[in-house]
């Protein structure tokens, strides 16, 4: 039994992982006979034991191998089904990683139960504001966002996430390229021009009594405009692109 046939039926895909994360999940599945058929396991990475293959758990499967792999985060930093406390109710968040330093407060926060990015998002809204985790990060396996905490009513895209060596800090001041801007939307699937404005409406400008594919479009593209007219000689791909979110309240 393969990953493919686990999400069939389901919102999640498998474009985010490379075919050796993928590999490694698929070798390590376990089938065992139940009343409706084989049913597939796996061991944990970080609970070490035996856990039911669903969709979502795979991508959590998935997505603990790119957090140990990719950027380095050590298992004993991680935490799985991390307990958020509403008031006397106490919900249970995909994956966390703590800090370095303060293991008893959460760094980044992984939500992938929700496998559209609206009701994504606000799950992980609700749980970085109960935890006060600065980093957050919803994906479905095919689509994934990241985000900066920078107020309880305020969440940053940011470009990626630090590695387990560096602080958020490190990550926003590295020189981008338009260059390397395309690449790194055709390697994530980042969503359409539409998509990012209609987030960034409920974002920013909800309850403020504009409508925003009128105002905020006007704005873009005139910007989109002159950044190409600056740029017509052929070297617009080369130059450097200047951010303005600094990471600096974020540790690791």
């Amino acid at each position: 039994m393969n990953l493919a046939y686990i999400l069939k039926d389901s919102n999640y895909k498998l474009s985010q992982f490379n075919s050796t994360e993928i590999e490694q999940l698929e070798q390590s599945i376990i089938l065992k006979s139940t009343k409706s058929g084989e049913t597939p396991y796996t061991v944990c990475l970080v609970r070490k034991k035996e856990i039911k293959l669903t969709p979502e758990e795979a991508i959590r499967q998935l997505y603990l191998r790119v957090l140990t792999g990719r950027f380095h985060y050590p298992i004993d930093r991680i935490q799985v089904e991390y307990g958020v406390n509403f008031g006397r109710e106490v919900k249970r968040a995909d994956i966390v990683i703590m800090d370095k330093d303060r293991r008893d407060a959460i760094y980044i926060l992984v939500e992938l139960k929700k496998p559209k990015l609206k009701d994504g998002k606000e799950q992980l809204r609700s749980y970085c504001n109960a935890t006060g985790a600065p980093i957050g990060i919803w994906t479905n396996g095919d689509q994934i966002t990241r985000y900066q905490r920078k107020d309880p009513n305020f969440f940053e895209l940011i470009p990626e996430i630090p590695t387990a060596n560096q602080t958020l800090a490190d990550v926003l001041q590295k020189s981008f390229t338009l260059d390397d801007l395309k690449k790194l939307s055709q390697e994530e699937k980042q969503r359409s021009l539409k998509e990012v404005i209609a987030e960034m409406e409920d974002e920013v400008l909800a309850n403020a009594g504009v409508d925003v594919f009128e105002e905020v479009f006007k704005l873009i593209f005139t910007k989109l405009y002159d950044e190409w007219m600056s740029g017509r000689k052929g070297q617009s791909g080369k130059r450097q692109l200047q951010f303005f979110n600094s990471g600096q309240k974020a540790s690791n």
